[in-house]
């Protein structure tokens, strides 16, 4: 550190420096080298430094449920959300993620219900139907990054990803829009196969009738939102995936995501469009085309 030349003197019994006067002359130095009148040069100095690095591991699980199909039973559909989310502070503070992503999760849960509800029924899929919540999400896909990674089932029998993560709110794009009752954010149904967007178009107009909302398609929305979710490990792969989005609004990695702002007629709108979806897909005769590539966009 670059010092002032000064003139001592040795000090009598009765004066001794303190905290304050050392204080002052350090915060006068300062005061100096902001301003330039110190010269700027290199300074001989021994530094010791010191540091501590705790590991702190835990085991967390990938929450799988199968429901068999029948002619096509070793193909598949998988339905992803992700069940973790920021979690708790030291503070106390809680981070409830009840549209991020616990939408996504009961929606899960309901989907998987009515599917076993029309097997029960003898309208079961031809098709395999993989429920499945993971972790690690907030973490960096952690969870789905192990799955695509360590697949259960072959990845090259799996036609499609369907993602869910956040449908429960009204996004801050669309707080005045006249359809903010009434739309999902459709995200890579342009990618990697030529038959997603078709189907999707085919089973809104039929059963649903929201707007699909495309935008974040864009390669080079700034958002990236394509690569922020479980989906993506499986498009990686070269699986088809379709992203199932509300967009993000004031309370997004807030404590204030709270069940309570859910709009509950509207998440069980979009995961009805998520029911149809893949039931489409389960159910027609061939898997679907990977007929494009994936193109990846520098960041």
């Amino acid at each position: 550190m670059p010092t002032e030349s000064v003139q001592k003197s040795k000090p009598s019994k009765s004066t001794k420096p303190n905290a304050f006067t050392i204080g002052s002359e350090a915060s006068g130095l300062v005061d100096r080298i902001k301003k330039g009148e110190v010269p700027a040069k290199t300074y001989k100095a021994e530094v010791a430094l010191h540091y501590a690095k705790e590991t702190v591991k835990t085991e967390v699980s990938n929450v799988l449920g199968v429901l068999e199909g029948t002619d096509k039973k070793d193909e598949y559909v998988v339905i992803t959300s992700h069940y973790d989310h920021v979690g708790k502070r030291a503070d106390g503070t809680i981070y409830y993620g009840a549209d991020d992503d616990g939408s996504g999760t009961t929606g899960i849960l309901e989907l998987a219900e009515a599917f076993a509800l029309a097997k029960k029924e003898g309208k079961g899929p031809r098709r395999s139907i993989l429920f499945m919540t993971v972790s690690g999400e907030e973490k960096g896909l952690w969870g789905s990054r192990y799955y695509s990674e360590h697949p259960v089932f072959p990845l090259d029998k799996t036609t499609v990803d369907l993602n869910i993560d956040m449908i429960g709110r009204i996004g801050s794009d669309y707080l005045k829009d006249k359809d903010s009752l009434n739309y999902v954010y459709i995200i890579g149904d342009d990618k990697l196969s030529t038959d997603l967007a078709p189907i999707t178009d085919q089973v809104n107009s039929t059963y649903v009738g929201m707007k699909l909302d495309r935008r974040y398609n864009d390669p080079n929305d700034p958002n990236r939102f394509y690569y922020r979710s479980d989906h993506y490990n499986f498009a990686d792969k070269g699986v088809p995936i379709i992203f199932y989005f509300n967009g993000v609004h004031a309370d997004y990695h807030k404590p204030t995501d709270t069940p309570d702002k859910i709009n509950y007629p509207l998440m069980a709108k979009r995961a009805q469009l998520v029911y149809y979806t893949a039931w489409e897909m389960a159910n027609r005769n061939d898997m679907l085309k990977r007929d494009l590539k994936l193109e990846i966009p520098p960041r």
